[in-house]
């Protein structure tokens, strides 16, 4: 499982270097497998919606289109399964909401790697374990016998929350560094509109959706036009388009200012080392703020930012150690 992952880490460097032959943009970013079923998710609701009139979708239809989904992407056998509903609008919209996000599902870079010879032929991925690694069968495998083995008790429970907690924390820090990155990435926004509390719940993630649909925009960019539309001209002055938006005012100000900070710090500070650890510190007291020292989730974060700043900075050495001994033009901040 470890040669696997690093298998994975492997491809995910390759597109890195060589982005260029994959998209026309620097600040694509990489669709993991939480991402992918999430695009998903969100593609089925807005079909639903297009033949059925509600923005919705049920679970147990999710999971059958994905595991549909991947094998079809994948070019594995999937003649014993059923189609599902609306399967070819739902395979078009899953598509053009990673163009529109700017991202790159691991299956399409895994087959774009494998059609242009990127990877050494012993570090070549076959479909069945990129299948499996992406469902997660590999992990539910390798675990099976030791989860189902060990009884409930209430070292394992707490065990089970700081479990949560950690992830919890490590996709809201990289979700707001993702946003940095791709102001495009609707699921990293999905991620972190709440995190902390900011009254932002369903009705005002979908409101911005909509909003952001009739616009032609992704949804950050369709937030910050609402707030600065708000600060410059008045609370009264925006058209009936924004109505859903206004109730959510105080929220997303708070959002939209936050990553304006964020972004100050990029342009304001030019060392990419300290840069990057003034980032990661603004985000943790921005996500603890207001917690319990005892609390889960502060420990996590703490963990969680101290972990990313020493790669950050690892890689920024490694950049730098290149452009040192060779003309490759690639920027050390990337």
């Amino acid at each position: 499982m470890i040669t696997f992952q690093q298998e994975i880490l492997n491809l995910v460097k390759c597109f890195r270097r060589q982005w260029r032959l994959f998209s026309n943009s620097e600040r694509t970013t990489v669709c993991g497998a939480d991402c992918m079923l999430m695009a998903l998710q969100l593609s089925m609701a807005e079909v639903n919606k297009q033949h059925h009139g509600d923005f919705t979708v049920s679970l147990s239809d999710v999971l059958e289109t994905w595991n549909y989904l991947l094998h079809d992407k994948l070019g594995l056998s999937y003649e014993n399964m059923k189609e599902p509903e609306n399967y070819a609008d739902v395979k078009k919209a899953y598509h053009a909401f990673l163009a529109r996000s700017n991202m790159l599902d691991l299956v399409d870079i895994c087959q774009k790697c494998c059609s242009l010879g990127l990877l050494p032929e012993d570090e070549s991925i076959a479909p069945v374990q990129l299948l499996e690694f992406i469902s997660g069968i590999m992990s539910v495998q390798e675990n099976n016998g030791s989860v189902l083995s060990t009884p409930s008790t209430q070292v394992n429970r707490q065990g089970q929350e700081n479990g949560k907690a950690s992830i919890l924390a490590k996709k809201s820090v990289c979700s707001y560094l993702s946003l940095l990155v791709n102001s495009k990435d609707d699921l990293a926004l999905a991620h972190v509109l709440n995190v902390p509390d900011r009254g932002l719940g369903r009705e005002a993630f979908t409101n911005l959706k909509h909003a952001s649909q009739k616009k032609k925009m992704s949804i950050f960019l369709m937030a910050t036009s609402f707030i600065r539309t708000i600060e410059l001209g008045g609370r009264d002055c925006s058209s009936s388009l924004y109505d859903p938006l206004r109730a959510h005012v105080k929220g997303l100000s708070n959002f939209v200012n936050f990553i304006d900070k964020l972004q100050e710090i990029v342009g304001e500070i030019l060392n990419p080392r300290i840069a990057g650890g003034r980032i990661l510190s603004t985000v943790k007291m921005h996500l603890i703020k207001g917690r319990s020292n005892g609390d889960p989730f502060c420990q996590a974060v703490e963990e969680v930012v101290q972990d990313l700043d020493l790669k950050i900075k690892n890689i920024i050495d490694s950049q730098q150690e290149i452009l040192t001994s060779s003309s490759t033009g690639v920027s050390p901040t990337r």
